[in-house]
């Protein structure tokens, strides 16, 4: 990651200092709103904060087309300060050099300065100001920087919730002083904006904690007894319960969404079709613990809807539920064998456990 972003900052320079004139070969045009758009998601690992960017915004503003030209030389804008700072809302003109700078030390614009360094243009001549081309040149590097920063942020999320989730089952299980330090330390780095490298580490600690609290003595008759029930879950012990496979798999947006609701706790807002609730399933399998090879595996056999709903009602009974990687397995195989019943299991969450007639 490291080495693509400076890469991304290297690439960046070295289109800002091209030098004037025209190229050999036709090149390409970007909309400048669009590459500003992308260089925001990126911004943080080009290294530039919010009132650079509103600095940018406004030289854009002063470019009279909405695309930018890649030519070098071709897209200068020569605002004064005095006119530059008046758009901004009356940013300090000493605040506003240093954006300027930063902006020409990252390689989005480069200074075209005249002999007196005044900003102005010349009648069939050239443009003294500030060139926005380079920022067109780079659009590529830009786009799969923001795509590496968007890919990191939803690392970081799932990241987060899952240290959130462990956290919360080791609370569960009364083994350790809620006063713990891992625990402490989990709850402050919550709070605030942490790297990806740090709630790594944090996780991997946190996991082990929780392993060695599921594992300790005092806990094997709850265990057993959970893992037992975990095993009722699976198996049907009514003989007498027949239900025919339309019914077992019959169900709808609705009934899931009628009976299975922890999932709003993590999505305040109501999926309007199976493609929202897949899209919550997707996020939520692996702070519940299921790893995504697993989850992948269910994908393939169950349909991306049947494992959406499966995923939903281990997340109403979690706290039962010792394995959930093993779970869904297990409940993948009672599908192949067609014993998988997915009505009673969504209308079996509004009891208080799931009985064994829910997979009968």
């Amino acid at each position: 990651m490291g080495i693509f972003l400076s890469f991304v900052k290297i690439f960046m320079k070295k289109m800002s200092q091209h030098a004037v004139g025209q190229p050999d070969t036709a090149v390409l045009t970007a909309d400048k709103w669009a590459l500003l758009a992308t260089l925001t998601d990126a911004a943080q690992d080009v290294g530039l904060n919010h009132r650079t960017l509103s600095v940018l915004r406004a030289l854009l503003s002063f470019h009279p087309d909405r695309t930018l030209p890649r030519d070098p030389g071709t897209a200068v804008v020569f605002p004064s300060n005095a006119t530059l700072s008046k758009r901004l809302n009356g940013m300090p003109e000493s605040t506003l050099r240093r954006h300027l700078a930063a902006l020409v030390q990252a390689g989005v614009v480069s200074r075209q300065d005249s002999p007196n360094r005044k900003r102005f243009a010349r009648r069939h001549g050239l443009a003294f100001g500030f060139d926005l081309s380079p920022l067109a040149r780079a659009a590529q590097a830009l786009t799969k920087a923001a795509e590496a920063a968007q890919a990191r942020r939803l690392r970081i999320t799932a990241l987060r919730d899952r240290l959130a989730f462990v956290r919360a089952r080791i609370l569960q299980e009364n083994a350790v002083d809620p006063d713990h330090t891992l625990l402490e330390t989990t709850r402050r780095v919550l709070r605030r904006k942490t790297d990806e490298e740090t709630l790594l580490a944090l996780l991997e600690q946190l996991e082990r904690l929780l392993k060695t609290a599921v594992a300790k003595p005092v806990d094997s008759e709850k265990m057993s007894a959970s893992d037992a029930q975990n095993e009722r879950h699976i198996r049907s012990t009514n003989k007498k319960r027949s239900v025919s496979k339309n019914e077992r798999s019959d169900v709808s947006l609705h009934d899931v969404l009628e009976n299975c609701t922890e999932y709003s706790t993590y999505f305040p807002d109501i999926p309007k079709d199976w493609h929202g609730l897949t899209t919550a399933s997707d996020q939520l399998h692996a702070m519940i613990g299921i790893e995504r090879p697993t989850y992948e595996t269910a994908l393939s056999h169950l349909g991306p809807r049947v494992t959406a709903t499966l995923v939903l009602c281990m997340l109403e009974k979690i706290r039962q539920i010792r394995n959930p990687g093993g779970y869904l397995q297990a409940l993948v195989t009672r599908a192949k064998e067609d014993k998988l019943n997915l009505r009673g299991m969504v209308f079996g969450c509004r009891t208080q456990k799931l009985s064994a007639d829910n997979f009968a």
